[in-house]
């Protein structure tokens, strides 16, 4: 998996995240985590499939809004 994500990170301009389980939910958290340690600050985009991502991006912005994480775009 390790090598798998560093060759998406060397080879990508832009991530983009479809609808997945639970190792797709990894990888996007692991892109995403990577600009606070400046290992990269490409843009991440998920494609919110009939808003699949909804619930998802409420938490985020409740983790935001309480100071759990940075804002992130």
């Amino acid at each position: 998996m390790q090598d798998r994500i560093w060759k998406i990170l060397d080879n990508s301009d832009t991530f983009i995240g479809l609808p997945g389980g639970i190792g797709t939910l990894e990888e996007i958290f692991q892109i995403a985590s990577w600009p606070q340690l400046n290992i990269h600050h490409k843009p991440i985009v998920l494609l919110n499939v009939d808003g699949f991502f909804n619930k998802l991006l409420n938490f985020l912005d409740q983790a935001e809004e309480e100071n759990f994480i940075p804002h992130l775009a």
